[in-house]
């Protein structure tokens, strides 16, 4: 009779650890199931900009969330809405597509699917205030490039000024909203450090083709300029390139592109692999802001200026008071438009 007490008693206790075991684990299992799809547009992950950084960001979700991730190319705008459906299809949980090119796409594929959770970068879900969002399953995910775009031109301008040249420029790819918040902060930044800078810009029209945005480089630089800030994504190395070659300072985007020499006096910074590990941690919590955006500024780290090169070290005092400036709100209303 003991005998058999003991024995149910041990029974008891192997299955409350079984149960105690099962609980602790439910959220490893949980988290393993939870799937993530990402659709990038056409620059692709070799981009070396926002495509990259948002891969970036999945991957630190599958090593740190334990998320089950996938990953779909578009070699071109006819992907975009076969590689969402895709996703969207195949039981995936939260799907991110990368560019404002994408937005009416993933708006579309979105109203399709409503049990499933899209985020867009670069995209609005509530792009008129007036009127209430198109989808709720959709986030946007934008940023402040105005910001960083400012404190970038304001280093071009210092740099102008101290060569007593009166000409920066910039090469945008499409003139999609992200690239013109970037270049209007840019002009307006350049400004106020060298209210007789003259800005130069030009559109490429592309975002991966590196001759089209050398091209335009070379003529501004041709024109006197002596800074290049390239808003093109993969087409905007080409501009770099340019101002490498010609002996002129280039600023980065999206990523801090200081690898690709001394002559890179900056680069502008969009923290777009921390939104995407954000957005996807988010959703897996039950926190997923559908209609609404959600904003990456200085204030939150979401933009920041990069490494600064050797002939810009000398203004680091200055760049990082402007940076505390637009921080605390000393320095606001940077526009967000071109004139």
């Amino acid at each position: 009779m003991k005998k058999r007490i003991v024995l149910a008693l041990a029974g008891m206790a192997v299955l409350a650890l079984g149960v105690v075991t099962a609980g602790y684990a439910s959220p490893h299992k949980k988290a393993a199931t939870f799937k993530v799809g990402l659709v990038t547009d056409i620059g692709g992950l070799n981009d070396r900009g926002f495509n990259h950084l948002a891969y970036v960001g999945l991957l630190r979700a599958e090593k740190k969330l334990h998320v089950q991730g996938r990953v779909l190319t578009s070699s071109s705008s006819a992907d975009y809405i076969p590689n969402l459906t895709t996703l969207a299809q195949g039981g995936y949980n939260l799907v991110i597509a990368v560019g404002f090119l994408m937005e009416d796409q993933i708006k579309q594929v979105a109203a399709q699917f409503p049990n499933t959770h899209f985020a867009g970068v670069d995209m609005n879900a509530v792009a008129d205030f007036s009127k209430p969002p198109i989808t709720k399953n959709f986030e946007g995910i934008i940023f402040a490039e105005n910001q960083v775009g400012y404190e970038v031109g304001y280093l071009a301008g210092l740099e102008a000024k101290r060569l007593k040249k009166d000409t920066v420029s910039s090469v945008g790819g499409i003139n999609v909203p992200a690239v013109i918040r970037y270049i209007a902060g840019y002009q307006a930044g350049a400004r106020a450090a060298f209210p007789g800078v003259k800005t130069l810009n030009a559109y490429s029209q592309d975002f991966v083709a590196q001759d089209k945005c050398k091209t335009i480089a070379l003529n501004q630089i041709q024109q006197g300029s002596k800074v290049v800030f390239q808003v093109a994504g993969g087409c905007g190395l080409g501009a770099l390139s340019a101002a490498q070659q010609q002996g002129v300072q280039g600023i980065g985007v999206d990523a801090d592109q200081s690898y690709l020499g001394s002559f890179i006096l900056t680069s502008a910074e969009k923290k777009v692999d921390n939104a995407v590990f954000s957005a996807i941690q988010s959703a897996m919590h039950g926190q997923f802001a559908g209609g609404t955006d959600v904003i990456n500024n200085i204030a939150n780290g979401g933009v920041s200026y990069g490494t600064i090169g050797p002939a810009g070290l000398k203004f680091s005092p200055q760049i990082a008071k402007i940076y505390a400036d637009i921080k605390s709100g000393k320095i606001s209303n940077i526009p967000n438009t071109v004139p």
